[in-house]
Parts: structure tokens; sequence; C-alpha cells
């Protein structure tokens, strides 16, 4: 099986957003620590937001490790040149698509206001799929992927509500599974421990695994930790799913890894 995480970042600089490490996660430690847990790859998330220059780090990773890393970039959407960024970064090493956030001040509401939304048809055309932080406008979400089909969306940390534990970090369930209806939209299982509110194997996160599971299947689901806010360890991460008795061996390789890579298109 093949092992790969759909979510990861790494940055030099500047102050990352609690709970990640406080300190800087770099590609040698992320390649030590992928190699004792035994995940094969990796996709990166440039958190640009506090690190600028985290875009051409994860650029650097690809070229220095190109069988383990891939790219979902971070380029700025509030530039005049935007628009020809979101159809030219594809063209970068290692970048399969794009993923954005919007929880600043000056960007929480930019998906509802009005101020994104030539990204859509803009990211249509180039081919890029997008992985959103979206729990809070899903059925918004749902509109989108109803309008442009041939744009695929990824639904970030299952939607859940960031800094909640157990059934309340899954506030907006019914409508994230209500999105398994438009095959142009996948999720990512990452941050799993993180929500859960018991301990290691996180059994209090099998109910929801199972409603998503049964709502989207085995080839839209994405399975990965964003590690440096896991409270467990990597290894951790990977056998609390491995474990779980009700997925069948051939669907959790696909969730493991085989989904994510036919989803972005990425060639192991």
């Amino acid at each position: 099986m093949a092992i790969i995480d759909a979510q990861i970042h790494l940055w030099r600089k500047g102050t990352a957003t609690p709970p990640h490490l406080g300190r800087p996660y770099l590609v040698e430690e992320a390649i030590r620590d992928m190699d004792a847990a035994g995940v094969d790859g990796a996709i990166l998330h440039p958190p640009a937001s506090w690190d600028p220059d985290s875009n051409e780090q994860a650029i650097e990773a690809v070229e220095a490790y190109p069988k383990r890393f891939r790219i979902l970039g971070n380029p700025p959407l509030d530039r005049p040149d935007s628009p020809q960024l979101i159809a030219s970064w594809k063209s970068r090493p290692g970048m399969l698509g794009y993923r954005f956030y919007f929880n600043k001040p000056n960007n929480k509401t930019w998906p509802t206001d009005g101020s994104i939304d030539w990204l859509w048809p803009t990211a249509e055309k180039a081919g890029t799929p997008l992985a959103l932080l979206a729990g809070d406008w899903l059925p918004l979400l749902g509109t989108i992927a109803d309008r442009h089909p041939g744009l695929k969306l990824i639904v970030d940390h299952m939607g859940a509500l960031r800094g909640a534990k157990g059934d309340a970090a899954f506030p907006a369930m019914d409508d994230l599974v209500k999105l398994a209806k438009y095959p142009n939209v996948a999720v990512k299982l990452t941050g799993g421990p993180f929500y859960a509110d018991d301990a290691y194997p996180f059994r209090s996160l099998h109910p929801h695994y199972r409603r998503m599971y049964d709502a989207f299947g085995p080839r839209r689901l994405f399975w990965g930790t964003d590690i440096t806010k896991m409270p467990c360890s990597w290894r951790q991460c990977v056998t609390h799913f491995q474990e779980i008795d009700w997925i069948p061996e051939a669907d959790k390789r696909l969730i493991m890894g085989e989904a994510i890579c036919d989803w972005l298109g990425w060639e192991r």
C-alpha cells in the first residue's frame, strides 16, 4: 500500500497559526518523519499566510525529492494578475492544483461576498483542482460544484469546526454529505486526531468517517494528517486509520493514497 498524506505544511519563517508547531518545519525533518511513519509521499500545502516564501520552499522540496512530494500551491488572489497566476502556476515544478483558506479578517468574506467569483471559472478552464477550507460555507460550495462541473473541488479537514472535539467538531456533517451528489467534490480526511475527544486509536472518529465513507466512497476520500498540529505521532495517524475493521483493504489503499493521486493527476 502506497501511503500518501493529503496535507502537510513546510515553512522556514513566520509565526505559524496555533496549534501548529511554534518553529519552522523543514523538508529534511519531514522526510525523516515520513520514513519513520511509513509514509511514502505527501501533498505540500504552502502556508503563505505566515511564510510568504513557502510556495518557493515547496518547489525546492519537490525538486530535491521528486518521488515524495507534490504541491497544492497558494498563489495570491487579491492582485490584478491573480487570474493569470491561476492559469500559469500549474506549469511550476510539482504543482497539481491550489489550496485556499479564508480565515483572516481581510479575506474571510471573500467566498461569500463575490470577491473571488472569478476564481471558479478560471480554475475550471485551467484544469486546476482546488482544495478549500470551506466548513463555514459548504452549501455555497455545492452551488459552485453544480455551476462548474469540470472543476475538481476538495473540502479540507472534513468540513470540521476548528478547535472543537468529538461530535461538536462536525456540526456541518449533514451539509458535507449532501455534496456527495456532485461527482466533482471530494473530501480530505485530514486532521482526524485533532478533532477526536478520546485517545488513540481515536474510535470517536469512526461514526463520522462512516458517514463520509458511505456518502462519497473510497475514490473521493483522501486520508492525511496536517502533521504539524497533530496530538499524536505520524505513525499513529497512519495506524489508527489502517486498523478500521469495517473498511475493506482495497478501499483503504484508495483512501490512503491511490485516490488522491488519481484525483490530482500525480502519476507515481
